[in-house]
């Protein structure tokens, strides 16, 4: 019998239960989502690091990795390596994405800068309102603040 299938019998012999109660008596307790936000923290994550594994590396327009960047390159070459595919411009990579508030972001999301409805560039956040990204030609993959409030947040589910 699986953990899930146990905490219904063991809730109807304790009545109610609090999630100590089924702690201490080996039961779980199952919160919707939770699996997928965890997945998607730590794939974020593993983007985020791979990226700045990067630091340093040329920006191309078109570039893929894994030694030069454009910036849509950058994100869709750290969340391959991390395990997630991704497609290959800014706005199509919006697209793909759950979206979040500003205030729902962690390290690991998308940042896309926009213009109006328009998406112009895209970076990883790696918090405390900075991103990884490939900025422009003759720039390199860098830490840098996040310079514009026009930015939408997406999370690669």
């Amino acid at each position: 019998m699986t953990a899930l299938n146990r905490v219904p019998s063991l809730m109807a012999r304790a009545g109610t239960a609090s999630a100590l109660t089924l702690a201490a008596v080996g039961g779980s307790i199952v919160i919707p989502g939770a699996a997928s936000e965890a997945s998607a923290a730590s794939l974020g994550t593993k983007a985020l690091k791979i990226a700045a594994s990067k630091k340093g590396s040329p920006y191309q327009w078109g570039a893929t990795g894994p030694y030069r960047f454009d910036c849509s390159g950058l994100t869709l070459y750290s969340f391959k390596k991390a395990g997630k595919k991704l497609p290959r411009t800014a706005a199509q990579q919006y697209n793909r994405t759950r979206h979040i508030s500003a205030s729902n972001r962690r390290a690991g999301d998308l940042v896309f800068f926009h213009s109006g409805r328009s998406i112009y560039h895209v970076g990883i956040y790696a918090g405390k309102g900075k991103i990884w990204h490939a900025p422009k030609t003759g720039d390199v993959v860098r830490l840098q603040k996040i310079w514009t409030r026009s930015v939408w947040y997406g999370r690669v589910k």
